[in-house]
C-alpha cells in the first residue's frame, strides 16, 4: 500500500494530545521566526507585485496578508505570505531534508484557520507539527546518500504542494477519503526547479507561495468531492518513481510515524542566505578571529565542498564571483565568503542592489576558487572547508562540519540577539 495512506491516517487521527512537547515548542518557534522574516520580506522585490495582483483579482475577504492589512481569498493570502517569509532566505528549515518549513506551514495554517473562523490554538499547532514532520520526511526519504539539491528540484516548492494540502485538510477537518484526494490533487501540481537559482530569478522566492496556494486549492477541491490520484507517492507514476526515478528510502519515509516528529530538528539561520553557504561563512569568520586576518592581506582563497556547495561556487563561476541580482548573491559561496572577510559579518545589508556592487567585496570574491570534494557531499547541508593564502606566504585552513543554526549547533537567544543587532546596524546606515 502506498505510504500516502499512512500519512493520511496520521493526519486525520492525531490530536493535540499526541504531539510531543518538544514538537509543540518547535511550532511556536517556527511561528515567531516566520512572522519576523515575513515583516522583513514584506518590502522585497516581487512581494509588492504579488500584492497588487491579488488586489486586482479581488474576491472574498477570508484571510489576511501580513504587513499590508489586506484580506483576500485564503489561497491568495497564503501565496503572498509564503513569498514574503521566504524572500530574504532568512527563514527556518530542516538542514538534512533541505526543506524550508515555516514559510509553508505558517502561511498555509494561518490563511486556512482564518478562513475557517473556528480553529483552536491546539488544532493549529497540531496541523503545523504534522505538516513539518511530513515535509521533512519527504525530503529525507528522497535520493538517499546523494545530494538532493543537485538533483535539479527545489525541494521546498516540490514537496510544499503536498505539505500545504495536508495541513489545510487537517484544519478543514477533511475525512480520510477527502484527504487522500487532496494530496492527489496537490501532487498533480507539484513543481519547483533549481534553474531559478542558476539564473538569479525571483521565482526562487516565489516557489513556496505557489505551493501554499496550490495545496490549499487542492484541499478546497477535495472538500467539494473532486478526486485526485490515490497512490501519489509510491504509485507507478507517483512522486518517488516519476520525479526521483524510484530512488527513495521507504523506511525513512514512515519510520516511527506519529511517534518521532522531525519538526524538532528544524534550524534557524544566522545569515540571510542559502544554508549551503553557512559552513564557509562560519569557517571564514573563525579564521579571521583566530589569525587576525585582514582582507587586504589575502592573496587567494580556496573553498572545498560537496556537490551542492560546489555548484554555489561555480555554476556559473563568473556570476558567483560578481552577482547580477540579490538572488545570485544569496546563493554564492564566493560572495558570502568575501563579504565575511571584508566586513567581519554577513547581514541583511549585504543583500541589496547597492551591496552587490561594492568594489571591495567584488575584489575579494574574484580571489575565491571552488573545488569539488566528493567526500563532503551530503543529502542536506554538508561541511565546508576554507583555505586562505596570505600575501606573506602563510596559509590558514578551517573546516566546519555543522554551521551555527544547525541541529548540532542550535542558535541560542544570545545568537539571535547578535543577528538582530546586525540587522539594526544595517537599518541605521
Amino acid at each position: 500500500m502506498d505510504a500516502i495512506f499512512d500519512f493520511v491516517k496520521n493526519f486525520t487521527r492525531t490530536r493535540y494530545e499526541g504531539i510531543p512537547r518538544a514538537a509543540v515548542e518547535a511550532v511556536k518557534s517556527e511561528v515567531l521566526d516566520s512572522l519576523a522574516t515575513a515583516l522583513g520580506g514584506s518590502s522585497q522585490a516581487g512581494v509588492r507585485e504579488l500584492v497588487d495582483m491579488v488586489k486586482e483579482w479581488g474576491g472574498n475577504e477570508q484571510s489576511t496578508i501580513i504587513a499590508y492589512g489586506i484580506k483576500c481569498p485564503a489561497p491568495n493570502a497564503a501565496q503572498v505570505n509564503a513569498t514574503m517569509i521566504h524572500a530574504l532566505d532568512y527563514d527556518d528549515g530542516h538542514p538534512s531534508a533541505l526543506v524550508h518549513i515555516g514559510c509553508l506551514a505558517v502561511s498555509t495554517c494561518f490563511a486556512v484557520a482564518e478562513r475557517m473562523g473556528k480553529t483552536s490554538g491546539k488544532e493549529f499547532i497540531t496541523a503545523m507539527a504534522l505538516g513539518a514532520d511530513f515535509l521533512a520526511r519527504l525530503g529525507l526519504a528522497s535520493r538517499p546518500g546523494t545530494s538532493l539539491a543537485a538533483s535539479g528540484w527545489h525541494p521546498t516548492a516540490l514537496y510544499g504542494f503536498l505539505g500545504a494540502a495536508a495541513m489545510a485538510g487537517k484544519i478543514m477537518r477533511l475525512d480520510e477519503e477527502r484527504m487522500v484526494n487532496a494530496l492527489g490533487i496537490a501532487y498533480h501540481q507539484c513543481a519547483g526547479n533549481g534553474q531559478c537559482v542558476i539564473d538569479g530569478a525571483l521565482t526562487k522566492r516565489m516557489g513556496p507561495g505557489l505551493a501554499a496556494k496550490g495545496g490549499i486549492t487542492a484541499a478546497l477541491m477535495a472538500e467539494r468531492g473532486i478526486t485526485g490520484a490515490k497512490n501519489s507517492l509510491e504509485g507507478e507514476f507517483g512522486m518517488f518513481n516519476l520525479y526521483h526515478g524510484g530512488d527513495y528510502d521507504a523506511k525513512t519515509l514512515t519510520a516511527d510515524l506519529g511517534k518521532r516528529f522531525e519538526g524538532i530538528n528544524i534550524g534557524f539561520k544566522p545569515y540571510p542566505c542559502c544554508g549551503l553557504t553557512h559552513p564557509f561563512v562560519d569557517a571564514t569568520l573563525s579564521l579571521m578571529s583566530r589569525h587576525d586576518i585582514k582582507a587586504e592581506q589575502v592573496r587567494e582563497i580556496m573553498v572545498y565542498g560537496g556537490e551542492s556547495a560546489y555548484a554555489l561556487c561555480c555554476v556559473p563561476a563568473e556570476v558567483k564571483c560578481a552577482p547580477r541580482t540579490i538572488v545570485d548573491a544569496q546563493f554564492s559561496v564566493p560572495w558570502t565568503v568575501a563579504t565575511a572577510l571584508v566586513k567581519g559579518k554577513v547581514s541583511l545589508e549585504d543583500f541589496t542592489q547597492e551591496a552587490i556592487k561594492r568594489e571591495d567585496v567584488l575584489k575579494i570574491s574574484q580571489k575565491v576558487t571552488g573545488e569539488l570534494d566528493p567526500k563532503q557531499s551530503r543529502h542536506g547541508v554538508g561541511p565546508g572547508r576554507v583555505k586562505i593564502l596570505m600575501k606573506d606566504g602563510a596559509e590558514y585552513t578551517e573546516e566546519v562540519e555543522h554551521p551555527l543554526g544547525s541541529i548540532e549547533r542550535p542558535m541560542t537567544f544570545e545568537d539571535c540577539v547578535t543577528c538582530l543587532l546586525y540587522t539594526s546596524d544595517a537599518a541605521d546606515e
